[in-house]
């Protein structure tokens, strides 16, 4: 299996810790960590991270577009099930899972570092 960009790792570490969206374990980020679900940066946040990433990382993200992922928008749900149960245990994350479809993860960050396009 493939690691994440060592740089792309402390980057999305520092934005969640600098933003207190959510504390962030560096050993847990896989490439299939879900940026809206796992990470939960919804909304408007994923449009001020992605131009943050872009910038950082010098991506071209002109041909970019939600249409091919879905806005993420986030779950009511899900977060009333984090707030109950947290969300380290495995079946919280299979149930919100269920519940909510992840769109958009940190593999496409990593495919837009390496091609130098976000598409």
């Amino acid at each position: 299996m493939e690691d994440i960009h060592p740089q792309l790792k402390e980057f999305i570490v520092d934005y969640c810790t600098r933003y207190k969206i959510r504390a962030v374990d560096p050993g847990a980020l896989s490439l299939d960590t879900s940026i809206d679900l796992d990470l939960d940066i919804v909304d408007i946040e994923i449009d001020l991270f992605l131009a943050e990433f872009a910038e950082k990382f010098r991506v071209d993200q002109s041909k970019f577009s939600w249409y091919k992922y879905g806005y993420p928008t986030g779950s009511t749900s899900v977060n009333v099930i984090r707030t109950v149960f947290g969300y380290k245990a495995s079946w919280v994350k299979r149930l919100s899972n269920r519940i909510y479809k992840p769109r958009f993860r940190v593999s496409n960050l990593q495919d837009a570092v390496i091609t130098g396009k976000l598409i």
